[in-house]
């Protein structure tokens, strides 16, 4: 009777040491730690490729006409540059090799595994700052970062810089931190974060069915279980999630085609601002009045400047430079309109506002197409996208009733 005794209190022993320690079962979802275990990836294989969205970058205007004439920001332009530094980010994280699929994106609801949020500090031709936030789909902030750099005085001049853009060192250095972070990173870790992208992903479309498989705590999403493979809710929102990918990888070219329209005129903006600004910082270490002037007034200050420093008599000197400092200094507090103004430039000038305003403005209104079903978008790239995601909704909801049995 005692080794009878002993052999079921052994059996119920093993028993509970299998439960116990992982609370694994042949049946039921798993939990976080077993999933961690389950999706250990070989440290000898290459991490997996994470999906990036770059959503157009904040312009940093600011929200009062003084405080935008101070800092000389030409609102249009920075709506223009938002777009196009999301574009140079993309192509430099793409040139890494390093990632998945990089896309810029209306906004941060697109789905990606990370999301690397850009904001313009400062953008004058002659000096580029940005400020760099990345976090995980999680909500995990990898990190936040400022970059900037300050374009060489003969830059415009070099022939070997013909085509380049000046401003390519602050993405360069953006995408090679990104790239660092990502190496260090666990391949683990980093593998689980495809499963919390699918997983947000699908409760966009049915909470009910997709929230119970994660948690929220303090700030972070945590994976507590997974669905079956083969569940059918589970395909059905990779099939919705392959079109989605889709239409956000079309929405690409109009982001390139909008790049290439403001690209011409953006370089002789560069140019001419970059020239502008040294004569500022030229005047204003000279500063003895402040006017208000032009694109004539400061090719008067540059002149003058010079003819101070050729001048051997000391009243013509210091007049030179008193009207120097405040022929450059008047010019530049101006420059947005001088160089709207200006016969060479008026043409570009005038481009680049157009093309600044029209980001607000409404795109060409589109058919898509999903499952025999038709959905016409209309209004601005981020709206296009918010009705796109309610079509695909409207679509899934259709499919959740029950399938008949044949």
């Amino acid at each position: 009777m005692r080794k009878m005794l002993g052999l079921l209190v052994s059996f119920c022993f093993l028993l509970t040491s299998c439960v116990t320690p992982g609370m694994s079962t042949r049946v039921g979802p798993k939990v976080s730690s077993e999933m961690m275990a389950a999706a250990k990836v070989d440290p000898v294989a290459a991490k997996p490729k994470l999906d990036v969205i770059i959503p157009v970058f904040d312009p940093g205007i600011p929200a009062s006409y003084e405080e935008q004439k101070e800092e000389r920001i030409w609102p249009e332009l920075r709506r223009a540059e938002a777009v196009r530094f999301a574009l140079k980010l993309k192509e430099k994280l793409e040139a890494t090799g390093q990632f998945g699929a990089v896309r810029v994106a209306p906004g941060t609801e697109a789905t990606g595994d990370l999301y690397v949020m850009g904001k313009i500090i400062e953008s004058n031709g002659l000096d580029v700052e940005i400020e760099v936030e990345v976090f995980d789909i999680s909500g995990v902030k990898w990190y936040d970062e400022d970059y900037d750099h300050e374009v060489p005085e003969n830059f415009h001049q070099s022939i070997r810089n013909k085509d380049k853009d000046p401003y390519d060192p602050v993405f360069e250095e953006a995408a090679a931190d990104l790239v660092a972070k990502l190496k260090s990173a666990d391949a683990t870790e980093l593998a689980l974060l495809k499963s919390v992208t699918e997983m947000r992903f699908g409760a966009n479309f049915s909470e009910e069915a997709f929230a119970e498989h994660m948690k929220s705590s303090n700030g972070r999403i945590e994976l507590v279980s997974l669905p079956a493979e083969n569940d059918p809710m589970v395909e059905r929102i990779r099939a919705i999630r392959v079109r989605d990918q889709l239409y956000i990888d079309n929405l690409q070219q109009h982001y390139e085609s909008f790049n290439a329209q403001m690209s011409p005129s953006y370089a002789v903006w560069l140019k001419q601002a970059q020239e502008a600004e040294i004569a500022y910082s030229e005047a204003k270490s000279r500063q003895t009045a402040q006017v208000v002037g032009g694109v004539l007034l400061a090719i008067l200050g540059v002149g003058l400047a010079a003819a101070s420093h050729n001048s051997g008599n000391y009243a013509r000197s210091t007049g030179a430079m008193v009207g120097a400092g405040a022929a450059g200094i008047g010019s530049i507090m101006l420059f947005s309109e001088s160089f709207k103004t200006s016969n060479e430039t008026k043409f570009h000038a005038e481009t680049l506002e157009e093309l600044g305003k029209s980001l607000d403005s409404e795109l060409a209104p589109q058919v898509v197409e999903f499952e025999g079903q038709t959905k016409e978008l209309t209004g601005s790239a981020e709206k296009q996208f918010s009705e796109w995601r309610h079509f695909l909704k409207e679509i899934y909801d259709q499919e959740k009733t029950p399938q008949r049995q044949l």
